[in-house]
């Protein structure tokens, strides 16, 4: 088994519309290891192991400081499950993914496509990751799920860079492709509905069910070598629903990196 290495990003100055998830990688963790929780994942595959270190959080003064702290905690072949934070911090993330795997697909859930060539002016928005990605050809594959906000120029954006997008209006898991090469999970906590995650910044109705997200994720047959959490924003949560979800998907998602 290879080594897993967690990192926490204290990060949300791309925010565009509420700032507050640089609070969310700690409370994850407080969920997580709550006494109403276990540490073994729906496989019986308990997280308490040798192989996984948490390499606590980084408070991040610079943008890309992002990527210097990932490629440390990817350097010797270890794969990396990242608490955000706002979602440009993929960028960065995956930036520092391609020095090792030059071939990556990704998988992101999400209710938006981030793929605006810029937002508000800042090419480096939470709105913004998977343009930057794509157009540097730091994914080979790009499957987006839980997509309900598409625009025009999103939708030129994806057809641009040949992203496959499964849009919540006519979703059937069944159609997700197989992947091929490593792969990257990217999660965005408002994919799933609010009803289940109220806790994020930019509530989207007609998401994603927490059991659909499970579905998907175990799934997957091929091996997955990193994986982020992000757009979790305490400030917004209900008694901690966001949080013990987020956890949740914190625990399969490192069942996965395992390879169980």
């Amino acid at each position: 088994m290879s080594k897993i290495n967690i990192q926490g990003i204290n990060w949300d100055a791309k925010s565009s519309f509420q700032k507050g998830t640089a609070k969310a990688p700690n409370l994850i963790r407080k969920a997580l290891y709550s006494d109403s929780m276990n540490l073994c994942t729906e496989f019986g595959t308990s997280i308490e192991h040798d192989n996984i270190t948490d390499k606590g959080d980084f408070i991040i003064n610079e943008y890309f400081d992002i990527e210097t702290i990932t490629r440390k905690n990817i350097e010797s072949g270890s794969k990396l499950l990242t608490l955000g934070g706002d979602h440009s911090v993929t960028f960065p993330i995956i930036k520092a993914f391609n020095e090792h795997y030059p071939k990556l697909d990704i998988l992101h859930i999400d209710a938006h496509a981030d793929l605006y060539h810029d937002y508000e002016g800042d090419p480096y928005s939470h709105a913004c990751p998977f343009a930057r990605i794509m157009e540097n050809g730091f994914a080979v594959k790009l499957v987006q799920v839980g997509v309900r906000t598409l625009n025009p120029h999103q939708a030129s954006q994806a057809e641009k860079f040949n992203v496959e997008i499964h849009e919540m209006r006519n979703l059937d898991l069944n159609t997700i492709p197989k992947f091929t090469n490593p792969l990257y999970i990217s999660l965005d906590m408002d994919g799933f509905d609010p009803a289940y995650a109220p806790g994020v910044s930019h509530h989207e109705p007609g998401g994603l069910t927490s059991r659909q997200v499970l579905d998907l994720i175990h799934g997957i047959d091929t091996e997955v070598v990193g994986a982020d959490i992000v757009e979790y924003n305490p400030d917004r949560d209900f008694q901690d629903m966001t949080a013990y979800l987020a956890a949740k998907m914190m625990k399969e998602l490192l069942g996965k990196l395992m390879g169980s």
